[in-house]
């Protein structure tokens, strides 16, 4: 897993897509940085950490589930300062049908917070089955991550239910695709009374952000970058065509500046043809570097597929209990539990949006290049996942979240002559919605939910994406 080697992207296949940017087929470092002393490398040392604990019994009712406790947990405690935290469990194939709730105590006030829901249905966010960051080995089970904000306490309780038991918005989505007779593929244990018993090795992760980056701009305008691990070298490399070295934000440009430096990368107006690309202006992206992720954890090569026909918007179901200013606090918690505790081999999804409508880069390979990521399990193969931070099932997201969406997918959508208004095909990698193998005819701009059966992205935001379709296609120029 840690020798991952990047999918190969052939010349006819590079010139076919007139991709804006030069793909690495291996992964390989675009620069190669000075060495550095042993006080620079201490200095990027990777931040915060993760405290993991296995949960123990809270119940003795054995009646069913095959004799096995269908309660665990872990009563009050006082524990290392934390923000996030997750649950997690040995195999990513088994099914957490139940609930989760947590309460935490605020750092520095001993006050709890009530009981808050866990989202447990996550294993749809995932690489594809036959996905070789899938069959590492090293993956694991999981719920949803929940943002908390600065907590030095924790309590726990995991209560097993049968599948009839959950709740209705969970039956949703099985239900809504057969009503469209699509075929539902439901795991066999599923159905079967052990399924009331909790997955195998569950413990609770409690994830510590670690301290915020500098401030974005504090590099005076061309000042060359320094210190650099390889590593952040690496990941910074792969946009040096849209910011320098190091640089924290990629800048928006206009409309007309981000069509003429696409038909300049596909060889000027003759080799691109007379006919202007239909691309909506570049947006502000702010970096993995402005965010704060620390290049240390994910594996160092990078993955691709072939191109970008659709986009899939989830939600990261973490709460929307945070302010904007905390929100690469809430990506580098998720980054962690992504890596440290779920074993994938970076942040699943290829770009975040926070409920102010600031756009993040996810996945570390290059915002203009065809990332492989693990957002949506069976399509992750030539798509882009977004995720906005926050659970929208009863929430509307604002309408800065809206427009953001609109504006990265006529960009990125745009570079790869993706229609936002439009409809793809794209090959299912298997899940429970589509057989392996099977073409799918999908929204360019998809939900989560309608190419797995889930409650991603949340129905408020779901029932947002017609306006976001509609928004794409005119920043097109459409």
């Amino acid at each position: 897993m840690r020798g991952f080697v990047a999918s190969s992207i052939g010349v006819t296949c590079a010139a076919a897509l007139a991709l804006p940017l030069a793909l690495p087929s291996s992964g390989a470092l675009a620069v190669t940085p000075a060495p550095q002393s042993p006080s620079q490398r201490s200095a990027e040392s990777v931040p915060g950490g993760t405290q993991s604990l296995p949960l123990t019994s809270l119940g003795s009712d054995r009646s069913q589930g095959g004799g096995a406790s269908r309660e665990q947990g872990l009563l009050k405690r006082e524990v290392k300062p934390f923000s996030l935290v997750g649950v997690i469990w040995d195999d990513p194939d088994d099914e957490l049908h139940g609930s989760v709730q947590v309460r935490t105590r605020a750092s520095g006030t001993g006050t709890w917070s009530a009981w808050q829901p866990v989202e447990t249905h996550n294993h749809e966010h995932a690489a594809d089955p036959d996905a070789e960051e899938r069959a590492s080995g090293k993956t694991r089970g999981s719920t949803a991550p929940l943002w908390v904000g600065a907590s030095d306490g924790v309590e726990i309780r995991v209560r097993g239910e049968a599948p009839e038991q959950r709740s209705e918005p969970a039956r949703q989505g099985g239900q809504a695709a057969r009503q469209r007779g699509e075929t539902v593929e439901h795991r066999a244990a599923a159905e079967s009374p052990a399924a009331q018993a909790l997955p195998a090795g569950l413990r609770l992760e409690l994830v510590d952000p670690g301290a915020e980056p500098p401030p974005q701009g504090s590099r005076p305008k061309g000042a060359a970058a320094t210190n650099l691990t390889a590593e952040t070298a690496a990941a910074s490399a792969v946009n040096t065509d849209l910011a320098p070295l190091g640089a924290d934000v990629i800048p928006a440009l206009s409309k007309k500046k981000t069509e003429s430096d696409l038909i300049a990368s596909r060889g000027g107006p003759e080799a691109a043809g007379k006919a202007r690309p239909y691309v909506g202006p570049r947006p502000r992206i702010i970096t993995r570097k402005g965010w704060g992720a620390s290049e240390k954890l994910r594996e160092k090569k990078f993955a691709y597929t072939k191109t970008v026909k659709a986009a899939f918007v989830h939600h990261s179901a973490s709460g929307n209990n945070y302010s904007c200013s905390q929100a690469g606090s809430v990506l580098r918690s998720i980054y962690r539990y992504h890596v440290k505790s779920l074993g994938w081999r970076d942040f699943g999804y290829n770009f975040a949006v926070d409920k102010c409508g600031n756009i993040y880069e996810g996945r570390a390979g290059g915002v203009a290049k065809p990332v492989l990521g693990a957002h949506t399990l069976g399509f992750n193969t030539n798509s882009t996942g977004i995720a906005v931070l926050g659970s929208f099932g009863y929430s509307n997201p604002p309408a800065a979240v809206v427009n953001a969406i609109a504006r990265l997918t006529a960009w990125k959508l745009g570079l790869y002559g993706a229609n936002p208004r439009g409809s793809t095909y794209l090959k299912s990698g298997g899940g429970n919605l589509y057989k392996k193998g099977r073409n799918v005819r999908l929204h360019v701009i998809s939900g989560h939910r309608d190419g797995f059966a889930t409650e991603c992205p949340g129905i408020r935001l779901y029932k947002k994406l017609g306006k976001a379709r509609s928004a794409s296609a005119r920043y097109q120029g459409r």
